[in-house]
Parts: C-alpha cells; sequence; structure tokens
C-alpha cells in the first residue's frame, strides 16, 4: 500500500520554512514603518503551524530514504503546497488579491517564471516586493537541488544523463540531497552578494539591489517596477546580463571551479559553449535588424538587444524596453528563444540546450544511417555514446512539450483569448519564460486581465515546466499508483 505520510512529513517541514522565511519582509516593513507588517506576521504563524502540525502527524513514518514512486510525488507536491502558503501575503496584504490571482502570483514566483498579475508595483509596501524577490529565489534553489538529484534519479526527460556529473545519489535520494545542497547554496548566495554588490555600484539603492540581485540569480524576473528593468541605466543593464548568463550555465561546474580551482570542466562543457554560441548568434541578429529598421544605432541597439535576448534565452523575463514594436521578425524570433532556454542543473528554464544537442546527435546519426546502411552510428555527447534510454526519454520530453503546448493554447483560445495571446501565454508559461507576447501579457503587460479559468491553467502549466513534465505527468497515471 502506498504510504504518503513520508511525503508529508518532507512537505510539512518545507512549509515551515517557508513560514519562517516571512520574518524577513516582516521586518522590513517594520522598518518602513507603513504599518504593513501585522501581515506578514500572520501569515508567518499560520504557514508555520501547518507545515509543523504536518509534519508531526507524519513523524512516525520518516524511513531512511523514500520510494521512486514518493519521490515522484514529492518533487510535485512541493511545488503545489508551497505556493497555497506563498499566496496567503497576497491576499492578505495590500495588494487584498483574489486566491486565484494570489495562487498565480505566488507559482509564478516559486517556479521562477515571472510573469505578473500585479501592477503598481511602484507603491507596493517594501514587503511585499521582498515576498516576491524571495519566492523567486528559493524557487531557483530549490529547482537547482531537484535538477541535480530527483530528475536524474527519476530519469526525465534525458536528465539521467547527468546522473555521474559530479554528484551520484546511489539511490538514497534525500540524505545525498543534503550534501548536494550544501555545496550549491555556498556558490548560489555567493553570486546573488556579488550580485547585489554589483547592483549598487551601478547606481541602485540597496533594498532594489537585494531583491533584483535575488531574482536575477534565480533568472526569474520579478523586478519591483510596472517598467521592469527600463528605470535603470545602460551599466545595470550590462551588471544584469552578466549574472543573468553565470545563473544559466550548470552549478556543478562553479561547485568543481570552487574545489579544484580548474576552469577546464567549464571551458570543455558543451552544454556551456552550446549557451553561449546561441546567444552570440542571437543578440546579432537582432541588433542587426534593429539597426537596418531604423529602431536604433550602435550601442543603444547593442545593448537593448543583448539585454532582452539574454533576458528570454535565460527564462529570466526582465525587459529594458517593449520588443513587441521591434518589428515581426524580432517578435517572431523572440517567441522561439523562448523555447530554447539555459543549461541543465541551472536556475534556468525551458527544453534546455543540452536536450537540442541530443536531438540534433541523434539526427545526424539517422541522416548517416540512411545514407550508409550497413554503417555503424552511434549518438554521442561530449565524447560519450548516448544509451537507447536517453534518447528515448529526449524525444518523449520534445513530444509531450510540443503536444501540451498545443493543447493548452486551444484551451486558453476556449476561454475566449485571442490567438497571439493564447499561444505565446502557453509558452512563456509551459517555457517558465515570464512575458508573452501581444499588447495584454507582452513585456509592457501583465497577466491581471486574463479570466480566472485561464490564470488556473496557466498556473498548471508553470508547474508543469518547471518540473520537466513527465515529473508531473507520471502522477496521472494508473500505473503510478498501483506500483
Amino acid at each position: 500500500m502506498f504510504d504518503i505520510r513520508p511525503v508529508a512529513y518532507v512537505i510539512g517541514l518545507l512549509v515551515a520554512c517557508l513560514g519562517a522565511t516571512m520574518v524577513l519582509p516582516m521586518l522590513v516593513d517594520i522598518a518602513e514603518g507603513k504599518g504593513e507588517w501585522p501581515v506578514f506576521a500572520e501569515c508567518a504563524m499560520i504557514t508555520i503551524l501547518a507545515g509543523g502540525m504536518i509534519s508531526l502527524a507524519c513523524a512516525n513514518a520518516v524511513e531512511e530514504g523514500l520510494t521512486i514512486q514518493q519521490t515522484f510525488l514529492l518533487t510535485t507536491g512541493v511545488w503545489v503546497a508551497l505556493p497555497v502558503f506563498g499566496a496567503l501575503p497576497f491576499v492578505l496584504g495590500a495588494t487584498q488579491a483574489s486566491f486565484t490571482d494570489a495562487f498565480f502570483e505566488a507559482m509564478s514566483g516559486l517556479t521562477t517564471t515571472g510573469s505578473t498579475v500585479l501592477s503598481g508595483l511602484d507603491e507596493l509596501p517594501k514587503g511585499l516586493l521582498l515576498w516576491r524577490g524571495l519566492l523567486q529565489w528559493l524557487g531557483g534553489i530549490g529547482i537547482i537541488v531537484v535538477a541535480m538529484v530527483f530528475l536524474p534519479e527519476l530519469r526525465v526527460g534525458g536528465m539521467q544523463i547527468f546522473r555521474s556529473e559530479g554528484f551520484d545519489t546511489m539511490g538514497k535520494i534525500l540524505p545525498r540531497a543534503t550534501q548536494i545542497s550544501s555545496s550549491i547554496s555556498t556558490i548560489y548566495v555567493s553570486l546573488t552578494l556579488l550580485c547585489a554588490g554589483s547592483y549598487i555600484a551601478t547606481g541602485m539603492n540597496t533594498f532594489d539591489a537585494t531583491v533584483h540581485a535575488m531574482t536575477t540569480v534565480a533568472t526569474g524576473g520579478f523586478a519591483n517596477y510596472d517598467a521592469s528593468f527600463g528605470v535603470f541605466g545602460p551599466g545595470t543593464e550590462y551588471v544584469a546580463v552578466v549574472f543573468m548568463m553565470l545563473a544559466a550555465l550548470p552549478f556543478v561546474r562553479f561547485v568543481q571551479l570552487s574545489t579544484t580551482r580548474d576552469p577546464g570542466p567549464i571551458l570543455r562543457d558543451s552544454q556551456i559553449r552550446g549557451f553561449f554560441s546561441t546567444a552570440l548568434v542571437l543578440v546579432v541578429l537582432v541588433t542587426i535588424w534593429r539597426m537596418q529598421s531604423g529602431d536604433a544605432t550602435g550601442e543603444p541597439a547593442f545593448r537593448k538587444a543583448l539585454f532582452n535576448v539574454v533576458s528570454i534565452l535565460t527564462g529570466t523575463g526582465y525587459a529594458s524596453a517593449d520588443y513587441g514594436v521591434w518589428g515581426p521578425f524580432a517578435v517572431s524570433l523572440f517567441f522561439f528563444v523562448g523555447l530554447i532556454g539555459g543549461c541543465a542543473g541551472s536556475t534556468a528554464c525551458s527544453v534546455k540546450i543540452f536536450r537540442y544537442q541530443l536531438l540534433f546527435a541523434s539526427i545526424r546519426v539517422q541522416l548517416r544511417r540512411i545514407q550508409a546502411p550497413n554503417g555503424v552510428f552511434v549518438p554521442r555527447y561530449e565524447g560519450r555514446p548516448v544509451s537507447d534510454e536517453v534518447l528515448s526519454s529526449v524525444i518523449s520530453f520534445f513530444v509531450f512539450f510540443v503536444v501540451t503546448l498545443g493543447v493548452l493554447s486551444v484551451a486558453l483560445a476556449l476561454t475566449g483569448l485571442d490567438f497571439i495571446t493564447s499561444v505565446s501565454g502557453a509558452a512563456t508559461a509551459l517555457a517558465n519564460v515570464g512575458p508573452g507576447l501581444g499588447d495584454e501579457i507582452g513585456p509592457s503587460g501583465n497577466f491581471s486581465g486574463l479570466n480566472d479559468t485561464a490564470k488556473w491553467m496557466l498556473s498548471f502549466a508553470m508547474l508543469l515546466g518547471r518540473l520537466e513534465l513527465l515529473a508531473v505527468y507520471a502522477i496521472f497515471t494508473a500505473r503510478f499508483w498501483r506500483a
């Protein structure tokens, strides 16, 4: 019989930890002096008590580790439970949002999607702005651990190719997760502090630098202003580009670099080379397009192209300009850029570079087999043969991604949304990018005008995309519950 208690125990602990972090925005509200702090005090008490009681009720079922079945449920359950409690400050606080809007905002934060239903950000209490940043920062480090520990062990979307990449779980998921989390957390915090310091050096005030450092390193994209990064200067944009790209690299490489002082693994990593090559080509294309169309010239054209391309490629979702008015070529390009993503084991989102590399390697092998039927050709990744299991997992991921994107687009259209909003909304939620296309949900708009049904669909899509689809779909099969 399936025992859900070990799963509930871990989820309860994480919910209680989330409640403890609400003390930070409470202290910020006290310092601001606007009388908003009781909201976070109340929310913290509710969340800590709820999480604590769940854990205490299930503590007698704690085991050495979790079964694969329990791990699937834990991986999904955490990302459902935390947004429920993370939504409380938006419901009870200054925004007084409906639960639908609050859950959407919290899910967008924890999955580091960056889509928002809130407007008037410039006037919100600092506590709520910090809470949005904290949600993304916690979600960013959480997804790294999931990508490094759980998804490879669950053989999801080809991630099993990284099971021996610096950390080998060897089937003991939770104990090994503690060790991995410790190493990654040090790097994650260090990058955040370095990013905040760099923002301050370019003229940001300390509060803005702190919040934006959290959402930059998490590649989340929540900003403190309705105009996003449009309110900051050129120096700040370049700093953001550097840290968005660093956050989109495999964090295991940073851990290796910090221990061995050898940059070789980073320089030789095919994912990293592919990511930088892709970014370079895209930035050049957009810069040339803007200069030829007369929108901008020289350094401003390059800077805006660089910032916005990197923001969408990494799934951060900041905007320093409304690229929706850059012409049809740029708009079409940005749509597909959002479906690329960064490296596996990073805070970046979407399909990921390594899956495209494996897909192209498989295509090349199939073409060679057609040309030479008697030849023996094996797809390789970083010089190593790729097993049929990995290729099958990658192909399955692509199929599920495309089918889900199509079904979700049609479902959104049935709620009354237009074609551009439906397709780009589905894509940006499933790829965890943030802004969509069009006047309503584009870089100059937000998702507040969508109907509640569409918001719940998009919230579910954010969850699917963040957990690589198959980890969520698996728990909806009858075979899963019979296992």
